[in-house]
């Protein structure tokens, strides 16, 4: 019985967690709420290694969904958004860094392995006498 009563308890409280998370906003028209979409999308959330804020549960993904909402309904477009956030918390938050003297490495790392790798190539072929 007390087993019972206390499995129905938690089925009610986690409902009503369940439910204060998830987010129920009216969009002016379906260009606006696609626009949300992309946004919250195209941003990380800066708790969660790697998931963006529309993934997150997080309460800091909640609180910047709701300033993406906010800002689109007050006419922003999605660059002065993105702009707003990285100003807010950094560029990791962008998924597409820009590229400076800090980040010239991270652009660059791919395409020097690869010239690496054909040159350890060739240096095997030419070694070998192919």
């Amino acid at each position: 019985m007390k087993s019972t009563l206390l499995a129905l308890c938690m089925l009610i409280f986690s409902v009503a967690a369940v439910a204060d998370t998830i987010d129920t906003w009216q969009f002016d028209s379906p260009g606006q709420e696609q626009q949300y979409r992309q946004l919250t999308e195209s941003l990380r959330c800066p708790k969660c290694q790697n998931n963006s804020i529309a993934d997150s549960n997080s309460m800091i993904a909640a609180d910047m969904r709701l300033k993406v909402y906010q800002q689109l309904r007050a006419g922003q477009t999605p660059h002065q958004i993105k702009a707003w956030m990285i100003d807010r918390y950094g560029k990791f938050v962008s998924y597409q860094p820009p590229v400076t003297a800090s980040t010239l490495v991270l652009w660059l790392e791919p395409q020097l392995f690869v010239i690496g790798g054909v040159l350890v190539m060739v240096m095997v072929v030419v070694s070998l006498g192919f």
